[in-house]
């Protein structure tokens, strides 16, 4: 695990994965996607060097919160779970104002779970890293600039995004969510954007996923 947080140390002096500021649109086709389940766990979390303390129910609260402000747009016909397994972070804290001044950063394991079939589409997790998001307040270092919070939000909200870029890839290549040919079917649907903060709740669902390992 360190070695990853080393090689994410090597990285924070580049462009930001990711650009989360979408949830106003209407989300890139998911086939028949919809989100039953949102299941955040933290049995192996650790924090990397440097770094502020948030507990496992502060890292949960605010990735299952991102997760629905993401996901519980999309109103495809088959419900599918997603696991979501918290692998170790980063929040930066106040240093020197350099441009090496220390990055938040955020490893986690994904996992998705067909609920009609009763079986995950992925047996190896996918592995997801994610480095804050760079801004006018990060390029210093969110440590100078932002509470604990405002980091776990942007780094949350980003692995959301990544979460989704990965989800359309696998349609793509392995035809999860019923392919490009249910993304026609599911074109005329209304989708719901992500205006209120406040988590949805879950969909019902027939089963329920076995808890998510790291």
């Amino acid at each position: 695990m360190y070695r990853v947080f080393a090689l994410i140390a090597l990285l924070a002096t580049v462009a930001a994965c990711t650009n989360p500021n979408d949830l106003d649109k209407a989300p890139a086709p998911l086939g028949d996607f919809k989100l039953a389940h949102n299941v955040v766990v933290t049995p192996n979390i650790t924090k990397g060097p440097a770094s502020r303390h948030a507990t496992d129910k502060e890292w949960i609260t605010a990735m299952t919160k991102a997760v629905d402000e993401r996901f519980r747009r999309y109103d495809g016909d088959k419900l599918y779970h997603l696991g979501v397994s918290i692998e170790g972070y980063v929040l930066a804290v106040p240093g020197v104002p350099i441009v090496a001044s220390p990055k938040s950063a955020l490893i986690l394991n994904v996992t998705v779970w067909d609920d009609a079939a009763g079986k995950k589409l992925n047996e190896k997790p996918e592995q997801v890293t994610v480095i804050e998001s760079f801004s006018g307040e990060t390029w210093l270092g969110s440590g100078l600039t932002q509470s604990k919070e405002e980091q776990m939000t942007n780094l949350t909200r980003n692995a959301s995004k990544l979460i989704q870029n990965w989800l359309m890839r696998e349609k793509y290549q392995q035809d999860w969510f019923g392919g490009t040919d249910a993304d026609k079917a599911n074109a005329r649907k209304t989708y719901k954007p992500a205006t209120a903060p406040a988590a949805q709740p879950a969909a019902q669902s027939a089963h329920q996923p076995a808890k998510v390992k790291g």
